[in-house]
């Protein structure tokens, strides 16, 4: 099934020490483009991110939000350096008495000494901080799967009335070409007749190698074979499982290389009109295959 390269999902998990909230977003892009954005002090952990989440999402331009919680315990330790605080009071108390002031030393004089308070980090346990990390990944991964595959079986449905419609608008242009001819072979004859005497009969063979190079000329019958190649092959990709956008995109412009050839060739007012509307059609389904992964 395809897969839409726009989404969204949210992962939560936790055990008896760290809660993670992982969300994932997605939007169109040429290549897979994926940006993680988590605490500094476990970016490590993010070359493993990026590997585990391009192995399910190979197209587009992910951005990865990840939020750590403590459980119980905060992560950080406050230190309190004693014999540092009792050495500047000493040397406050040694310098309000040598100055002479009638100040008393607050402990609010004392904290803004350097190297008073300090804070520390304690030791992940990295093993269990990964595995509950992970955990929370893949339920994001697994979402916004689910949203891409619905968003992309919808785009194939669309997709697939597109072709049903480019089908229809092709079997009346094969329906028209022979006709072009025809038309040309009486509007030639009635020329010629025009222009000779009564008295002079028409050339039926060297009308007929007009005729002949005539349709040489506008023959489109290998365009609509290739066409309809082209229409069933798209379908056929629709079915695979593997990311397909790039052939779709490839394919699309194979499509418009037919169509334009067709409108050169044709030499008529009613086909050059089913061009049109062939092109734009194409053009449809051109802007929806860039949302395809």
């Amino acid at each position: 099934m395809i897969r839409s390269m726009t989404g969204y999902g949210k992962g939560e998990y936790e055990n008896e020490l760290y809660r993670f909230t992982v969300e994932i977003k997605s939007v169109n892009h040429r290549y897979g483009d994926v940006l993680v954005k988590l605490p500094r002090h476990i970016s490590y952990l993010e070359d493993t991110i990026k590997k585990r989440v391009k192995e399910s999402l190979k197209r587009g331009k992910i951005d990865i939000y990840i939020n750590l919680e403590y459980i119980k315990e905060s992560a950080i330790d406050v230190k309190v350096d004693i014999p540092l605080a009792l050495s500047y009071k000493e040397a406050l108390e040694d310098l309000v008495k040598n100055l002479k002031l009638e100040e008393e030393i607050k402990l609010d004089d004392i904290l803004t000494m350097d190297e008073i308070v300090r804070t520390e980090r304690r030791e992940l346990d990295e093993d269990l901080l990964e595995e509950c990390l992970m955990n929370a990944l893949d339920m994001a991964i697994e979402n916004i799967l689910q949203m891409r595959l619905k968003e992309g079986q919808e785009l194939k449905e669309d997709l697939l009335l597109k072709l049903d419609l480019i089908q229809d608008m092709l079997e009346l242009v094969d329906e028209r070409a022979p006709l072009v001819v025809e038309e040309y072979r009486d509007k030639l004859r009635e020329r010629i007749s025009e222009l000779l005497d009564d008295s002079l009969e028409i050339d039926e063979d060297r009308l007929s190698i007009e005729v002949a190079i005539f349709a040489d000329k506008c023959s489109i019958d290998e365009e609509i074979v290739r066409l309809r190649s082209h229409i069933k092959q798209f379908k056929s990709i629709l079915e695979e499982d593997n990311p397909v956008g790039r052939k779709l995109d490839f394919l699309v412009q194979e499509f418009n290389r037919e169509i334009n050839t067709i409108g050169s060739k044709a030499n008529d007012m009613e086909i050059s009109k089913y061009v049109v509307d062939l092109k734009a059609e194409v053009e449809k389904i051109r802007e929806q295959i860039q949302n395809i992964e």
